[in-house]
């Protein structure tokens, strides 16, 4: 144990909640800017089971920030690099890597057999799937997100309110990091925190980080701190994200890509609409409506306008 004797040391964690680490089976979901963080802490304190599940490669332009990689990994996958980086670092933590990409299809599969969830994936589709799974299974959820100078993290389900409790809305950010850019040490620190959230949660600690919301500003050097843990889930009907086998024949699907976009829809029943067109057309009452869009910004938006007129059946497939 010389490995952890520095933090075995602490108050309240000892040879007991070195234990605790080192039995805890973790899923991190996405090895970017945030993973590249979090995983390493996580295996250096001794985790035993860490679950990667990313899609993506290594581009250069991600570097700056997703500090897990080098020049040497650009086109390789990230769950591969960050899997043979996290061995070097910890041979006794267990990495298991999924190059999968994680939708409500693949998501209770890549949950199987996890004591807790970071999401490190900064996407609303991968964030509102895996909060309805782990309130349903009451599994902790750790959940953060970066743009420009500004981050924010927080701690979810479990024994705590889900994402959809205090985010009910799906509520369009200022672009994304690709459009608005992001600085690399604010990303890291959302990170970090997310690690220690993590940790704590794990080792059982008195003060429970969920329930708890911390953002961080950059700029102004703003960090604000608040308690959601009396928040009540929504009762409303939630718009779900879905996969494109669970739509089915009665589903009224709409496609709100132009055809430059995304050249073919997602079933060959679905219609082509504009975003701005949505309110000027008249959906069946009776029908399921599906929309299509990449992240699931748009759909969320079209969906909240036809709630406006009453419609109440809507399903959201995110086709990035």
């Amino acid at each position: 144990m010389e490995r952890y004797k520095r933090q075995m040391c602490l108050e309240g964690i000892g040879k007991v909640g070195q234990r605790k680490l080192t039995k805890a089976r973790v899923l991190v979901v996405g090895c970017g800017g945030l993973g590249s963080t979090v995983l390493p802490l996580l295996s250096g304190a001794g985790i035993g089971f860490l679950r990667l599940c990313d899609h993506d490669r290594i581009e250069e332009s991600n570097l700056h920030r997703q500090i897990l990689y080098r020049m040497e990994d650009i086109g390789k996958n990230k769950v591969d690099c960050a899997k043979i980086s996290l061995a070097k670092q910890n041979p006794f933590c267990h990495i298991d890597s999924c190059l999968t990409k994680l939708t409500p299809k693949t998501v209770h599969s890549v949950l199987e057999n996890m004591d807790l969830v970071i999401d490190a994936a900064d996407n609303y589709m991968v964030t509102y799937t895996l909060s309805d799974v782990c309130k349903r299974l009451s599994i902790p959820l750790i959940a953060a997100s970066v743009i420009g100078y500004k981050g924010y993290v927080g701690g979810f389900c479990g024994k705590a309110p889900s994402y959809r409790a205090l985010f009910p809305k799906i509520v369009p950010g200022d672009g994304n990091c690709n459009t608005v850019g992001v600085m690399g040490p604010i990303v890291s620190l959302m990170g970090s925190i997310q690690a220690q959230m993590a940790l704590n949660v794990i080792l059982d600690f008195p003060i429970s980080p969920l329930g708890q919301f911390i953002s961080v500003d950059g700029l102004t050097w703003r960090l604000n701190q608040f308690c959601f843990d009396e928040e009540k889930e929504p009762k409303e009907p939630t718009i779900r994200f879905i996969d494109h086998q669970d739509i089915n024949k009665n589903d009224f699907v709409v496609e709100l890509r132009s055809k430059e976009e995304a050249p073919k829809t997602v079933t060959e029943h679905a219609i082509r609409l504009l975003p701005q067109e949505v309110e000027h057309y008249s959906f069946p009452f009776s029908s399921r409506i599906v929309f299509v869009c990449k992240s699931g910004i748009r759909s969320a938006q079209a969906c909240y306008r036809l709630q406006a007129k009453g419609y109440n059946n809507f399903a959201i497939i995110a086709d990035s």
